[in-house]
């Protein structure tokens, strides 16, 4: 059994499967989705922060004195189709999937009785969102089913209260946060729990060494949970299951410990944004790349989406999915289950990332540009005459190729016009029996 304390928990084995994903989709949706501009930080920016931007689209845009427990309603979903997104979800390749139950302006996609009046069951959509995501997801998909959760709020009145003692009473966690993470776990059994935002309180104050040993110990997802590393002030990138370090973290090096690059296909915001420009999305070329660095180097990419009010995911991000999903069908064997090689990216030729399938005994070389010679130069592989066999994935004959002296070798690309070409953006070479 685990204490609860950091020594023990953080000796809890990571279950294997999360791993062997390597690739999940996020999903930032709640009231912040009504007013869509700007970020989900948006109450925070307009009225903490009173930014000029959020001020002035407020004026120029709603009633005066118009709240922003007023978009509460306004929070529709009226075009919510849960087994729709599971199907996109499914398509993208993913493994797993990570919604947000609860972010910092404290709304609850599920009908919490901790939230009264402050979520989807009572107020907007009248429906537990959180439920029919998660029934869609299972019955439809393969994918684990995992939930975020924001310890703190940013404007309720019992931790602003707690704050003001400086965390000496502990209202909040006790009557909120807390028996929240016990209802999403007992309800929803989610196999990864997010949790986020820790208000600059410590662990102590969120009692979290105390809930991770229940979920570790006791509750229904005790085998296969996983969690991130944000529950409390000093344990990001040091306590807990998977780091996450900080937003977009991808330190091009491999990590002793495993870690997630959690990112946003929309540049600006983790939530929907009504004024985005189509620049302000990475695209696809910019994601698999960002998928083969953060797979290269022992990590996990965690691509987030934005829904719109109304419930719907935007073409623009369903297509980024179905584009991740069509790399992945002719490459998924050098991301799926992979172990980091000893090599993480190539010395002679930039733009080229390994990894190792442990099983085939492969070496896989992820390169994003096709070169205009037709030649690929490697300067990691120790290749053996005769023994040595290179393959293009998704193309069925072996590729020549000539080693240069004790390690290193030219590959000789075969030629394809563009329509014949295995995949558009970055191609896997699948070398066996290099040293």
């Amino acid at each position: 059994r685990y204490e609860p304390t950091w020594g023990s928990l953080d000796a809890r084995p990571l279950p294997a499967w999360f791993d062997e994903a390597k690739f999940g989709v996020f999903i930032h949706w709640g009231v912040f989705s009504v007013p869509s501009f700007g970020s989900e930080w948006f109450w925070w920016y307009w009225q903490k922060e009173k930014r000029e931007p959020y001020v002035k689209f407020m004026e120029a845009n709603y009633p005066p004195g118009f709240s922003y427990e007023d978009f509460g309603p306004l929070f529709t979903a009226e075009f919510f189709d849960p087994n729709q997104w599971a199907d996109i979800l499914k398509a993208s390749g993913a493994k797993y999937v990570v919604l947000t139950s609860k972010h910092h302006e404290g709304f609850t996609l599920w009908g919490s009785k901790y939230s009264w009046n402050w979520n989807a069951v009572d107020m907007g959509p009248k429906r537990d969102l959180v439920a029919e995501l998660a029934t869609s997801v299972r019955n439809r998909t393969d994918l684990r089913f995992g939930l975020y959760h924001s310890l703190f709020e940013w404007f309720n009145r019992l931790f602003l209260e707690d704050a003001t003692n400086a965390f000496k009473t502990r209202k909040f966690p006790t009557s909120k946060s807390l028996p929240e993470l016990y209802e999403i776990v007992t309800k929803y059994q989610p196999e990864i729990i997010w949790s986020d935002g820790d208000g600059n309180a410590p662990d102590t104050y969120w009692n979290s060494t105390g809930f991770l040993a229940w979920l570790y110990n006791d509750s229904p997802v005790r085998d296969t949970v996983v969690t991130n590393d944000r529950w409390g002030v000093g344990s990001i990138c040091a306590h807990g299951g998977f780091y996450t370090c900080s937003d977009r973290y991808n330190p091009g090096h491999l990590l002793p410990h495993k870690w997630e690059n959690c990112m946003t296909i929309d540049r600006g915001s983790w939530g929907y944004r009504r004024d985005a420009q189509l620049g302000d999305y990475l695209a696809i070329e910019d994601l698999v790349k960002q998928l083969a660095e953060t797979v290269s180097c022992g990590g996990n990419l965690l691509m987030n989406i934005g829904p719109t009010h109304d419930g719907r995911i935007a073409v623009v991000f369903e297509e980024r999915l179905r584009q991740v999903g069509a790399w992945l069908k002719v490459n998924g064997e050098a991301i799926y289950g992979t172990k980091p090689w000893r090599a993480q990216n190539d010395t002679v030729t930039p733009g080229v990332w390994y990894t190792f399938s442990p099983k085939e005994g492969k070496v896989n070389a992820i390169f994003l540009d096709w070169p205009v010679s037709g030649t690929l130069e490697l300067g990691e592989p120790r290749a053996k005459l005769g023994e040595t066999q290179v393959k293009l994935a998704g193309y069925e004959e072996l590729l020549k190729w000539v080693a240069l002296g004790e390690k290193g070798m030219v590959i000789a690309l075969p030629q394809l016009t563009p329509q014949r070409l295995p995949c558009q953006w970055g191609w896997t070479l699948q070398l066996t029996d290099v040293n």
